[in-house]
């Protein structure tokens, strides 16, 4: 699954220039959620910071097809390596659900390296609210 889910990242990373102001897809993401669909995204740049991380493009994918239950995600760096969600993704992430902290994350394609969303976000600060 995590081969699949790269080549679907790496599918539409694709980096280009939309205007002077706004890059896109140097960072790609997939997301498998628990109902088995796969949604991607790509990061958009600003000039202004207004721009959005690939793995919250995927997850805004996901929400407006109805879902909101992550089970794994990819991100896909310029360089074709993995790597990590940056910390606005990771908080992004809890937020979703009450069992976000399970959320599996590739770490290293070659060596299936993961690592669960609770292991780099410890001791959050939300996991009281999703009890009332």
């Amino acid at each position: 699954m995590w081969r699949e889910l790269y080549n679907a990242a790496v599918k539409v990373q694709n980096h280009r220039t939309i205007s002077p102001f706004i890059e896109a897809g140097g960072v790609a993401a997939a997301i498998l959620t628990k109902k088995g669909n796969i949604y991607v995204g790509v990061c958009i740049d600003t000039a202004s910071t207004l721009g959005m991380c690939a793995e919250r493009n995927a997850i805004a994918n996901m929400i407006t097809n109805g879902e909101s239950q992550i089970e794994k995600v990819v991100a896909v760096m310029p360089d074709g390596r993995v790597g990590s969600p940056c910390g606005a993704c990771r908080e992004y992430m809890m937020q979703l659900d009450k069992n976000s902290g399970e959320i599996e994350i590739l770490l290293d394609l070659e060596t299936k390296k993961t690592v669960k969303l609770k292991e780099l976000i410890p001791d959050w600060w939300g996991t009281e609210r999703f009890a009332e």
